[in-house]
C-alpha cells in the first residue's frame, strides 16, 4: 500500500465502485476479511503526540509500537520528512488498520499547514500484511483537500510491478496536479537528491533489499552510489561545530554568521509573512547561497529579498549542526522532560539550558528572542508557539542516529513549545 493511494483524488461514487471492482492477480488469490468495526474510544481519544513512550492503554500504542510512521527532520528543500515503513506493518490479524489510519492521520495534522514531503519504503508489503480495499476507500475519504494541499513531494521507494501498474490502473482517478508529485525511486543513493539519508531510519530489510538489487545488476549498468562526502573548505560553515566558527570569528561572536544574517533579515522583513518557516525554497538558490558561506563570500538576503529562502537556510544551518544546538547531552532529560510537574518546569528548564555550552547557550537564547518576536506577531502570520515548535523541534534536538521516532518528537516539540512559551523567566 503506497502512500500515494492514501491521497488519491475520488470524486464520486463511480469511482470508488471502480476500485472495489479493482483485481490485482498477484494479490488477490486469497479471499480479504473485512475491516473491523471501530470501537467507540478509538474514534474519541485524541491523538497524542506528546507521550514519550506511549502506554500499553493508549488506543494508538499498538500502532506505534511498530514505527511504520515516522518523522525524520526537513529536506534539502527545508520541507518535513514523513516515512511510511510497508515492512514494519504486522499481518493483517495484527493490526488494526482503522487505527493505523487515525495514527497517520494524527501524523499529518501536525505538519500539513507546512509544505511536507512523503517518503513510502514500498519493500516489505505482501499478501499477509497489506491492508483490505475496503481499508483503501475509507482512507479516500478521510483524505481531504487539506492534506493535498501542501505535500509537494511522494516518492515511492524500491517501487513493484505491482505498483506501478496499480497506479497506471488509477491514473484516470488521480488529479493530474496531485499525479505530478508521485515520484519513483529505484534505489537508496537516488534519495540524496532529496534529504540525507544518514537522517532517516531505514528497516535493516529495506537496506539489505537495496544492496541485493545493486549486486543483481551487471557493472555496466550499477547505479551511482551515495556520494562521498567531500572534505570540509577551510571557510566552512555547514556541518561545523559551533566552537570552530567561533574560533574562526574575527570578533569572537558566539552566534554563528548565518544565524545573525538571516534572523536579522527575517526580523525586518519576515515577521508579517503568513506562513513563514512553513514554506520551502528553491533548492537551486538553497545550496548556492550554502557554496556561498562556504567559500567565505558575503551573503546579503537583502539583495534577494526572499523571506522564505532566509528562512529556509536558517533552519538548514541549525539541522546540518555535527551536534544539535541543544545537544546531544540534554538528549534524554529533554525527551522525559514531560515527567516534570508544571510548577517545577520553568526551574528545571533554566538548568538544564544553563549547562549547555557557552556557544549553544547565546545560540539558542538568540534563536528563541526572535521567534518570540514571531509569535508576537501570531495574529498575520499564524505562526503560534506551538507551530514553531513543531517546525523547530527536529532541527533543535535530534537523537545520535541522526534520526527521530514519533514517540521522542512529539516531547522535543513539547519542550520547545514550553521554552517559548517561558522563554522570558528562562533566559532573563
Amino acid at each position: 500500500m503506497s502512500s500515494s493511494d492514501l491521497l488519491v483524488d475520488l470524486g464520486d461514487d463511480q469511482a470508488t465502485a471502480q476500485l472495489g471492482q479493482l483485481k490485482l492477480s498477484t494479490y488477490e488469490e486469497q479471499q480479504w476479511p473485512a475491516d473491523e468495526a471501530p470501537s467507540e474510544s478509538d474514534s474519541t481519544q485524541p491523538f497524542d503526540a506528546a507521550s514519550p513512550h506511549l502506554p500499553w492503554d493508549h488506543p494508538f500504542y499498538d500502532i506505534a509500537r511498530h514505527q511504520i510512521i515516522e518523522v525524520a527532520g526537513d529536506d534539502h528543500f527545508g520541507r518535513k520528512v514523513i516515512v511510511f515503513n510497508a515492512c514494519r506493518m504486522p499481518p493483517q490479524h495484527q493490526l488494526d488498520h482503522h487505527k493505523l489510519l487515525m495514527y497517520l492521520k494524527g501524523t499529518l495534522d501536525q505538519y500539513v499547514e507546512s509544505d511536507y514531503t512523503l517518503i513510502y519504503f514500498h519493500h516489505g508489503l505482501t499478501s499477509e500484511n497489506k491492508p483490505s480495499l475496503g481499508w483503501l476507500r475509507d482512507a479516500y475519504r478521510e483524505f481531504d483537500r487539506k492534506y493535498k494541499k501542501n505535500i509537494k513531494a511522494l516518492y515511492i521507494v524500491h517501487p513493484t510491478m505491482f505498483i506501478r501498474t496499480l497506479l497506471i490502473l488509477f491514473k484516470p482517478l488521480i488529479s493530474f496536479k496531485f499525479g505530478r508529485k508521485i515520484n519513483y525511486v529505484n534505489y537508496l543513493s537516488e534519495l540524496e537528491d532529496v534529504v540525507k539519508c544518514e537522517q532517516l531510519i531505514i528497516p535493516a530489510r529495506v537496506r539489505e533489499y537495496d544492496n541485493k538489487l545493486r549486486a543483481n545488476l551487471k557493472p555496466s549498468a550499477q547505479p551511482p552510489m551515495s556520494p562521498p562526502r567531500s572534505p570540509p573548505l577551510p571557510s566552512q560553515v555547514f556541518g561545523v561545530p559551533l566552537t570552530t566558527l567561533r574560533q574562526r570569528s574575527a570578533d569572537g561572536e558566539a552566534v554563528p554568521m548565518v544565524m545573525r544574517d538571516t534572523i536579522s533579515f527575517l526580523s525586518e522583513r519576515g515577521l508579517e509573512m503568513e506562513g513563514i518557516f512553513r514554506r520551502s525554497a528553491n533548492v537551486t538558490l538553497v545550496k548556492d547561497v550554502q557554496q556561498r558561506y562556504n567559500s567565505g563570500t558575503v551573503v546579503n538576503f537583502y539583495d534577494m529579498e526572499d523571506v522564505h529562502l532566509a528562512a529556509v537556510i536558517l533552519k538548514t544551518f541549525l539541522r546540518e549542526l555535527p551536534e544539535p544546538l541543544l545537544t546531544y547531552h540534554l538528549y534524554n532529560d529533554i525527551v522525559n522532560f514531560t515527567s516534570v510537574s508544571e510548577e517545577s518546569q520553568v526551574t528545571v528548564m533554566k538548568t538544564l539550558v544553563e549547562s549547555l555550552p557557552e556557544e549553544n547557550y547565546v545560540s539558542l537564547r538568540f534563536l528563541i528572542t526572535f521567534l518570540a518576536q514571531v509569535s508576537a506577531n501570531s495574529v498575520v502570520n499564524k505562526m503560534t508557539n506551538s507551530n514553531l515548535a513543531v517546525v523547530f523541534g527536529p532541527n533543535l534536538l535530534w537523537g545520535r542516529d541522526n534520526a527521530m521516532s514519533l514517540s521522542a518528537i512529539g516531547p522535543i516539540n513539547n519542550f520547545t513549545r514550553i521554552l517559548l512559551d517561558q522563554q522570558h523567566l528562562v533566559f532573563p
